[in-house]
């Protein structure tokens, strides 16, 4: 550490780390520390400060990629701090991959990849489901995935998909194409097929919830995305069914 501009860590998490720097010393004044730990964007943000008060600048970044991939072109890392020590060590960062600044805050590398994971559990997730459903009647998840992978997520997951993301900063759900009370009956009826074919249902049935939640908020004419407004907020909806409260989801 002591004979080089800056350092590139990665370990379990944010204590771990402060383990190994507290034996360094001094070592850490006047130089950069990029830390690829896991984590949440408060203890970004709170390495930021801890490495800031011994003397040394901090980015905070995050490996998208399996460990075989580092060193590709095409491996993407995200960095997030100061901008100056980022373009300062940019060949270095460049060595590892494809090197993304996302913003001055530090907890914004932490945040887009737990958030990135987060979808990418939530697609398996589905695809698994779906693959089980199908699969309680005796069709093979090789075959299904040719029309789910093959053809339905391209046709979800397109260019058009991404303009639609701009909707959700305005709070703009027109529902000309489809109703959020249309997709509650589907997802309703995902649940009770689910049930019915003896497959774990307790992800339908989330979905189906939080849906209803979205339409106990007045969403009920919007499209499907006004679930949104329901996953931006920590307090729950009130429970649509008769004398049900929201503490009963």
């Amino acid at each position: 550490m002591a004979a080089a501009p800056v350092t590139i860590m990665c370990l379990k998490d944010y204590g771990t780390a402060y383990e190994v720097l507290d034996s360094a010393g001094g070592a850490l004044r006047g130089r950069t520390l990029v830390n690829l730990n896991s984590g949440t964007p408060a203890e970004a943000r709170e390495a930021r400060r801890w490495v800031g008060d011994r003397g040394a600048d901090y980015l905070d970044g995050a490996i998208m990629v399996p460990p075989p991939l580092v060193g590709e072109s095409g491996a993407v890392f995200l960095y997030s701090g100061p901008q100056e020590p980022f373009d300062r060590h940019r060949a270095v960062l460049e060595s590892l991959g494809d090197p993304r600044h996302l913003g001055a805050d530090p907890g914004l590398a932490v945040l887009y990849n737990t958030a990135l994971l987060e979808m990418m559990y939530a697609t398996m997730n589905g695809f698994l489901h779906a693959s089980a459903l199908v699969g309680s009647a005796g069709v093979p998840a090789a075959r299904f995935s040719e029309l789910a992978l093959g053809w339905f997520m391209p046709m979800i997951l397109d260019a058009s998909f991404a303009e639609q993301a701009a909707d959700l900063d305005r709070g703009h759900y027109p529902g000309d194409d489809g109703t959020l009370e249309m997709n509650l009956n589907a997802l309703e009826h995902i649940t009770r097929t689910s049930e019915e074919q003896g497959v774990h249902a307790a992800q339908p049935r989330l979905m189906m919830q939080i849906a209803e939640h979205a339409v106990a908020r007045g969403h009920g004419a919007d499209n499907y995305l006004a679930v949104f407004e329901v996953f931006k907020s920590a307090s729950p909806a009130p429970d649509p069914r008769p004398g049900g409260s929201a503490t009963d989801r």
